[in-house]
C-alpha cells in the first residue's frame, strides 16, 4: 500500500490502542511527515496526539529549530513538549551514540504511563542499521536492527514507518506541502551512518535497486531468529538455575554445548545488567571462570557488573567501587546505622536470650569495624575458637561478601559478626536481655 494517512492508521491499528500518541519530532523530513500524517488520521484514532522535541543543544541553530517545531504544532493544534538534554560525548565516546543515548534516556523518563512514542525510522534507516551491525560483528540480536514495537519506560515505543522508504516519505512531503528542516550534520560523512547513506548505499542500489528493502527484510529474518534464540535460552535457564536466587549452576552450564552455554550466559547477563555482553566477555567467562579450579576466585568485569564464581554458583553482581572506612565507627545501637560503602544497614533488636548481653553494650558501647585478616571468634555453643575465614567457608559465604560484613567490637574484643554469630563470652543467657544485630544488605 502506498504511504498515506490510511496506511499509517493501519500500522497503528495492528497494535493495542494507546490513550495518546507522541511523535518524537526533530523537525526533519521523516518526523515532519509522520506528524503530518498522524494529524490527518487523528479523528479516526480516538486518541490524543502530540509532539515531543529533543533539544540537544549541539547545533548553532538549535533554538531556531525548536521554534519551528513549536510553530508547526501550534498551526496543527497539536500538543507540544520540548525536552532539553545534555548530549555531550564523553572522552572516547561516539558523538552519535552519546546523542542517541541522551535522547532516548530523556524520552524514556518523560513518556507518560501507557502512552505510545512514535519515531520515524524507515526502511532505509533499517538497512543502514543492519549494515552498521554487520560491520560491528553483531549477532542475531544486533542484526535484527530496530524492532517495530517494544516496551519503553512506562509506555511503548512504535516505529510505524519501517515498511516505507525515504523516497516514499519525501514524495509525500512534496505532494502535501510539508515543511521540514535540513540538519547540516546529516551531510557530515565523518559519522558512520552518514557515510553509509551517502557513499555505500547508493553504490549498492546501482547494482541491486532493491538493496534497502532486501536488507530490511533480512533484519526481519534475524528478528525471528533472535526470538527463537531467546526462547531456547529461557528453556535452558530453567535447567541451570543455581541454589541462590539469580545465580547459575556451573555444573548445569557445563552440561550444555558451548553455543548453548554462551546463549544462556548472554540472556542471563542481559536480564540482570540490561545489555548483552560482548563476545570477548563471554569467552573470558567460559575459559577463566567456568573452567577455573573449585577453590579459585575468578572475576570478569562486564560494564558496571562483575561475573564471579563461588563453588558451583555463578554470580552477576554490581561492581563495588566505594572503599570501606579505615576507622572504627562508634554505634549506640539506639537507631539503625546506614553503611552505604558496604551496601547495607545495621539494626539492633532487643531479644531475650539472644544476641549480645545488653548490660555489656550499655556499659561499654560498641564499635563497628571491618575485617583486616586473622580475626577469630568462638561462636556461642562451640568449644573452640575458629578463624572468621573458616566460619565464612562453613556457611558458604562468598569471598567478596566477607570483607563487607560488619564486625562488632566491645573494647578490643570481637563480640559479634553482624547477622551471623555472637562470640563467647558476649552471648546473652536464656533469661538475659540481649541485643541481636542484623545486617540488612538486601
Amino acid at each position: 500500500m502506498p504511504f498515506s494517512p490510511d496506511s499509517l492508521l493501519q500500522q497503528l491499528q495492528r497494535h493495542a490502542p494507546a490513550p495518546a500518541y507522541w511523535v518524537a519530532y526533530s523537525g526533519g523530513l521523516d518526523s515532519s511527515v509522520l506528524l503530518d500524517t498522524l494529524h490527518a488520521c487523528a479523528s479516526r484514532l480516538q486518541a490524543e496526539i502530540g509532539a515531543v522535541h529533543i533539544n540537544h543543544g549541539l547545533q548553532a541553530h538549535a533554538s531556531e529549530w525548536e521554534g519551528h517545531c513549536r510553530q508547526v504544532c501550534e498551526a496543527l493544534g497539536v500538543r507540544y513538549v520540548s525536552l532539553p538534554v545534555d548530549a555531550a560525548a564523553a572522552p572516547g565516546e561516539s558523538p552519535e551514540a552519546a546523542a542517541r543515548a541522551a535522547r532516548y534516556a530523556a524520552l524514556r523518563r518523560w513518556l507518560p504511563a501507557g502512552h505510545c512514542l512514535l519515531t520515524a525510522q524507515h526502511q532505509d534507516d533499517q538497512a543502514e542499521t543492519l549494515l552498521l551491525q554487520l560491520l560491528r560483528g553483531s549477532g542475531v540480536h544486533g542484526l535484527a536492527a530496530m524492532p517495530e514495537l517494544n516496551a519503553f519506560g512506562s509506555g511503548r515505543h512504535l516505529r510505524p514507518l519501517l515498511d516505507y522508504s525515504r523516497s516514499d516519505l519525501h514524495a509525500w512531503a512534496l505532494a502535501s506541502g510539508v515543511a521540514w528542516i535540513e540538519d547540516p550534520s546529516n551531510l557530515d560523512t565523518a559519522f558512520d551512518r552518514n557515510f553509509l547513506r551517502a557513499s555505500v548505499l547508493p553504490v549498492l542500489r546501482q547494482r541491486w535497486p532493491a538493496a534497502a528493502s532486501s536488507l530490511a527484510r533480512s533484519a526481519g529474518h534475524c528478528a525471528e531468529a533472535a526470538d527463537l534464540v531467546g526462547q531456547l535460552a529461557e528453556l535452558d535457564l530453567q535447567h541451570v538455575q543455581g541454589r541462590h536466587a539469580g545465580t547459575l549452576s556451573v555444573a548445569g552450564l557445563d552440561s550444555l554445548s558451548a553455543a548453548r552455554c554462551r546463549n544462556v550466559l548472554r540472556h542471563w547477563v542481559r536480564a540482570h545488567a540490561g545489555t548483552f555482553p560482548p563476545a570477548v566477555i563471554l569467552a573470558h567467562v567460559l575459559h577463566d571462570v567456568l573452567a577455573s579450579r573449585h577453590d579459585a576466585e575468578p572475576c570478569v568485569r562486564c560494564g558496571d557488573h562483575e561475573i564471579r564464581r563461588y563453588r558451583d554458583a555463578l554470580f552477576l553482581l554490581p561492581r563495588q567501587t566505594a572503599p570501606l572506612p579505615h576507622e572504627a565507627m562508634p554505634w549506640s545501637l539506639l537507631a539503625p546505622l546506614p553503611l552505604p560503602q558496604a551496601g547495607g544497614v545495621l539494626r539492633a533488636t532487643l531479644r531475650t536470650g539472644c544476641g549480645i548481653r545488653q548490660p555489656l553494650v550499655a556499659a561499654n558501647g560498641v564499635r563497628v569495624c571491618w575485617r583486616q585478616g586473622g580475626e577469630c571468634c568462638r561462636p556461642a555453643g562451640r568449644q573452640h575458637h575458629h578463624s572468621l575465614k573458616k566460619l565464612f567457608q562453613e556457611h558458604a559465604i562468598p569471598p567478596w561478601e566477607r570483607a563487607r560484613i560488619p564486625l562488632i567490637y566491645i573494647g578490643d574484643e570481637l563480640a559479634a559478626v553482624a547477622g551471623l554469630w555472637v562470640c563467647e563470652p558476649f552471648q546473652a543467657e536464656p533469661t538475659d536481655a540481649g541485643l541481636w544485630i542484623d545486617w540488612d544488605c538486601s
